[in-house]
């Protein structure tokens, strides 16, 4: 051998180098492969030396941790936590936590007379017919998606939290209130939501009646077992609808009236979401009359903040529900159908 060639020490159990047996006993100690030099103790200037930068290159990829033995559980660890934190709920992105609204005078929770929530019908998703029979009301058809987000929790979907819906028919008038349709309970229902936070309601689109943008009320309760009492819902709000889609579906029959109770009010104007526009409230709508609209909306719920407002305002319900006389009551609410002239 070279004097410049590293010598194995021969031993009984065959040449061995710095401790080690030689893997290729026949062959000399720099062609004994990678591994057997990654082992060694052969220092960083004489591997480099032996086998060359682009070998030495090799030699520090193969010190990648094996998969076998110990490190088969550190990698069985890393997949399972891994594995633990994917099964965590994502935060979702929200813009912020729900404005509190009134829930109006025609709420039907039994804050303000008769309550639907004691009906064993009221948890649907389609919620166009009136429990138990009766009256099914017709309109263009929509879809309400509601994906409700946890932000006590850090912004994760509100699984399990029951969501309470109710609002107008195409003619303006509220179901258990308004005259003719006292008896009647279509146009409100309840869902609970699924691990993502959603709650979905076949529906109709709504009118819009006399001094109010259209609007779609919802009340947001922990629990389906916290629906039996008003006063247990953590968020009350409301649902804004777009004007150009509203303004494409108040064209058709059977709105007569919305048309131009939509012109003399505004987003702006609304004393619902006038404050803000409806920044927080305003749904993203797609679709066409004829097949139907799709309306969602992403609601944050703080169940740490306490609700500005009840739920409904309490009191006799407004004399002759929107079929009555123009009045503006003290919730924001006209209590007026879609065809009645507006107050002066």
């Amino acid at each position: 051998m070279s004097s410049n060639i590293p010598e194995p020490d021969n031993t009984p159990d065959g040449p061995m180098y710095e401790g080690r047996l030689l893997d290729r006993a026949d062959e000399e100690v720099v062609d004994q492969g990678v591994a057997f030099d990654i082992g060694t103790l052969v220092s960083r200037r004489s591997m480099l030396g032996i086998f060359g930068a682009g070998v030495g290159a090799l030699a520090l990829a193969a010190c990648t941790p094996s998969t076998t033995g110990s490190n088969t559980t550190s990698s069985a660890t890393a997949s399972s936590t891994a594995s633990a934190t994917a099964s965590v709920s994502p935060a979702l992105p929200v813009p912020g936590e729900i404005p509190d609204e009134t829930a109006g005078p025609y709420p039907g929770d039994g804050s303000n007379g008769v309550n639907a929530l004691e009906d064993s019908g009221i948890v649907r998703s389609d919620i166009r017919s009136s429990i138990g029979g009766g009256t099914t009301a017709t309109g263009v058809p929509m879809t309400l998606n509601l994906t409700l987000v946890d932000l006590a929790n850090g912004n994760v979907p509100f699984a399990d939290a029951a969501v309470y819906v109710w609002h107008c028919d195409a003619a303006g008038g509220y179901s258990m209130y308004s005259s003719g349709i006292e008896d009647e309970t279509y146009l409100r229902g309840v869902q609970v939501a699924d691990s993502d936070g959603k709650v979905t309601y076949t529906s109709i689109f709504p009118a819009c009646y006399t001094g109010r943008w259209p609007h779609i009320h919802f009340e947001v309760y922990p629990s389906i077992g916290d629906i039996t009492d008003s006063v247990n819902a953590v968020a009350t709000s409301q649902v804004a609808l777009p004007q150009d889609v509203s303004e494409t579906v108040y064209a058709l029959a059977g709105y007569e009236g919305s048309t131009a109770n939509l012109s003399r009010v505004s987003l702006d104007s609304d004393n619902i979401f006038g404050d803000d526009g409806g920044a927080l409230q305003l749904a993203t709508v797609t679709g066409d009359p004829t097949s139907g609209y799709q309306v969602s909306l992403t609601v944050g719920v703080d169940t740490t903040t306490t609700p500005a407002v009840g739920g409904g305002m309490g009191g006799t319900p407004p004399e002759g529900g929107p079929g009555g006389t123009p009045s503006t009551d003290m919730t924001g609410e006209v209590p007026t159908d879609a065809t009645t002239t507006p107050a002066s």
